[in-house]
């Protein structure tokens, strides 16, 4: 745990937790977008992901290296790119409310675990710590598009 890439990939150790790391991965992202939410508008947790994203991609190639393994469930940083992804693209169609928070995490989780087309295939075909961070941002804009539609659906309902 004192390497940087461990730290990264792991993010800070909560890839350790068990069980279903991704999930404990995605909670520990969220402490951080809320830090972020309150010193920047909640549109910047989109570039803030595509910084870690490339801190993402050293870290998942530097787990993998010292584990000698591809891909491993503690490697977590994909998570939280994808969920501040979410966050960021759902913050920039409306206000992230706790409602909009807890619809993030979810339909961030459900694209992550069912991974629709083509996040299988770049889950299966695109190796290295890129095809690790790659299949997750996919995962995140999805459930970011997915969250702007959930919130027009109900501002509707609550109009009409």
């Amino acid at each position: 745990m004192t390497d940087p890439g461990v730290l990264i990939a792991t993010w800070f150790g909560s890839g350790y937790l068990s069980p279903a790391p991704g999930t404990w991965g995605t909670l520990a992202a969220l402490p951080f977008a809320w830090i972020i939410a309150q010193i920047v508008p909640p549109g910047f947790l989109v570039p803030a992901a595509g910084i870690l994203f490339a801190v993402g991609v050293w870290g998942a190639n530097r787990f993998d290296i010292l584990t000698a393994g591809h891909d491993a469930s503690e490697i977590v940083v994909d998570e939280v790119v994808g969920v501040w992804l979410t966050l960021g693209i759902m913050a920039l169609h409306a206000p992230l409310n706790w409602k909009a928070w807890i619809a993030a995490f979810l339909l961030f989780r459900l694209f992550d675990i069912i991974k629709p087309f083509p996040i299988n295939l770049i889950d299966r075909h695109v190796g290295g710590g890129f095809g690790v961070m790659l299949d997750d941002v996919l995962a995140g804009v999805y459930a970011g598009i997915a969250g702007i539609l959930v919130i027009m659906v109900l501002k509707k309902l609550a109009l009409g």
